[in-house]
């Protein structure tokens, strides 16, 4: 497992974002990534229940973060994202939230993600379409600015 780069202020996964999901995403293999995590209440929508919008935006980082290698040159944005909540996605509890790379056409790429419960039942399932952010924008982007880096792993929270 690779860890991949974070950036600093990302919703999704900002490390010093104090509003943030610090979630940390690992290459499992090319075009498989996977983030561990365990959302708090203040994420919730209905109680006990993780907001909606909030599982969509760790489905649009998994998805995307599938078809990257890394490197800011690797950035896209997303065109469409398509959720299916299946079941009730728990605050409190451990998740893994899995992107899984597809098609690659030109510019637009295709992912799937996923986000499995502690007993392996998916609990929300994602298709995303996604193009490349132009050359000439990327360029434009300091890296070292956004802060994107990988960055040590976090001690593990004590039960």
């Amino acid at each position: 497992m690779n860890k991949q780069p974070g950036s600093r202020s990302c919703f999704v996964c900002g490390l010093e974002n104090p509003r943030g999901l610090k979630l940390e995403f690992y290459t499992l293999s090319p075009g498989e990534v996977e983030a561990r995590t365990t959302i708090s209440d203040e994420y919730q929508g209905y109680p006990g229940v993780v907001h909606g919008g909030v599982i969509a935006a760790m489905l649009d980082e998994a998805t995307g973060r599938s078809m990257m290698d890394g490197s800011p040159s690797g950035f896209m944005v997303t065109s469409q994202l398509s959720i299916r909540y299946r079941k009730p996605v728990p605050v409190g509890q451990p998740l893994k939230v899995v992107g899984h790379a597809g098609t690659r056409r030109g510019r637009v790429s295709q992912a799937t993600g996923e986000v499995v419960g502690l007993d392996g039942s998916i609990l929300a399932q994602a298709e995303a379409v996604m193009v490349d952010i132009p050359p000439e924008a990327v360029a434009e982007m300091d890296p070292e600015k956004l802060g994107w880096q990988v960055y040590p792993d976090r001690p593990k929270e004590r039960a």
